[in-house]
């Protein structure tokens, strides 16, 4: 056989196979490169749309708030300083988780129905809350407040459906008190309901309208409620325990996960105790070392009591007891009496707060981080630094900002209002609270 001459020509086309070959192969490798790079955008495109998925109503929006590093009591103290951003809920405050837990169990107890009145006692953000959640469980609000409380926030409560009655502030040991008027209420209610049934039991299938000459139809005293109603719960946030555990099973959970377990100690003043209670108890339970504290408003007796076991204020001491023993610019915070709530709590220390301080401190977080906080926010935030500052640098600090400032437009920031009480913020920085 004559032996293969390999031409030029031959050389050529095997070489361009050759090329075709790889050039072929190589789009197969990218397009494989391509398909697993679109897969890996897809599944984190899915992963980014779990995430973001819908909530389920109202409710289900409650809870799992952001926890962010506040970056000027950080920076100014060597500590992680944290806040619980509870004023990101529907209804703008610590006690929407609270409003849930008390309508869902008094649902589930039967003590309350569909078509019912829940009724409350509160300085304002517990209403708001209660008033923001009720109808999603079918029942209608009442709110009793002290006349005292910034306007705004009966103003909000009644636009959200509510009703309200302001009352003057008594002492709790008065008939009068606005917590004992919402309890009366809530009985007035049930007595409504109970006496419709009772009427429409005693109706017979002719509807026999009179007997004697009389009608059986009973005189009725006028109430606030109407007809419809079909009994009346009092929400009673002060004892009620499902405060506690509202805190207990959400936001203590919430601040072990996104911390996670990283945290040396968690402060924050109390009204009825509940957020305190059910957090501090949960933390200490995951770890016995993360340390409690109260920051405790002016004429509260709570700071007494932990630090010295002694329920009294210096003000009743000295016997010059104010007219209103919570006359001072912080609302919903501060109380003179032990609640049920307030006995779960597992707490380490105390610390005071001037009404001062917690204005400078609301001043200066809107000033260094864009954070606008009402009060009891300003207040916890006081405490966390107070924490601080006892521990040292290094430590990571959690409290909770409660609500925004929004709902205290007419006294916490007011000018005018404060220029009255000599409370007009003045600081530059944190000296107020002894850091240049």
């Amino acid at each position: 056989m004559a032996p293969l001459k390999i031409t030029g020509a031959v050389v050529a086309a095997a070489t361009m196979v050759m090329l075709s070959y790889c050039y072929l192969g190589f789009f197969r490798f990218s397009d494989k490169l391509e398909s697993c790079s679109s897969s890996k955008k897809k599944t984190k495109t899915k992963t980014k749309k779990e995430k973001l998925s819908t909530r389920n109503g109202l409710v289900d929006a409650i809870g799992n708030t952001p926890l962010i590093r506040i970056n000027s009591l950080s920076e100014a103290t060597g500590c992680e300083i944290l806040g619980k951003c509870e004023f990101l809920n529907p209804g703008g405050s610590v006690k929407d988780r609270v409003a849930v837990k008390i309508i869902e169990e008094a649902l589930e107890s039967g003590k309350l129905f569909p078509g019912g009145i829940v009724t409350e006692g509160s300085a304002g953000s517990t209403a708001i809350s209660l008033a923001t959640v009720a109808p999603a469980y079918g029942c209608q609000c009442h709110v009793v407040i002290p006349d005292d409380a910034a306007i705004e926030k009966s103003q909000i409560i009644e636009a959200l459906g509510a009703t309200v009655e302001r009352v003057r502030p008594v002492s709790i040991t008065h008939k009068d008190h606005f917590v004992n008027i919402a309890r009366r209420r809530a009985d007035e209610a049930k007595e409504l309901a109970s006496s419709k049934r009772r009427l429409a039991s005693r109706i017979n299938v002719a509807h026999q309208g009179k007997t004697n000459g009389c009608t059986a139809e009973e005189e009725k005293e006028p109430s606030l409620f109407s007809e419809s109603v079909t009994g009346g719960f009092f929400a009673d946030q002060f004892e009620n325990l499902a405060n506690y555990r509202a805190h207990y099973e959400g936001t203590g959970p919430e601040i072990w996960q996104q911390t996670h377990g990283n945290i040396d100690a968690f402060v924050a003043a109390a009204g009825t105790g509940g957020t305190l209670a059910g957090v501090s108890r949960f933390l200490q339970e995951k770890n016995e070392k993360v340390k409690c504290f109260l920051i405790d408003p002016p004429g509260s007796g709570l700071y007494n009591k932990v630090t010295r076991g002694v329920m009294y204020t210096r003000e009743e001491a000295e016997g010059r007891r104010l007219k209103n023993p919570f006359d001072t610019i912080t609302e919903g915070i501060g109380i003179n009496r032990l609640t049920q709530n307030f006995l779960m709590a597992k707490i380490d220390g105390g610390f005071r707060g001037t009404d001062k301080e917690a204005v400078e401190m609301s001043r200066f977080l809107l000033k260094k981080d864009g954070l606008f906080v009402g009060s009891s926010s300003a207040m916890n935030c006081v405490g966390a630094v107070r924490v601080a500052q006892a521990l040292g640098p290094g430590h990571t600090i959690v409290t909770i900002l409660c609500d925004s400032g929004m709902r205290h437009l007419s006294k916490f920031h007011d000018p005018q209002y404060l220029a009255l009480y000599g409370l007009t913020p003045t600081a530059v920085g944190l000296e107020f609270l002894g850091i240049k």
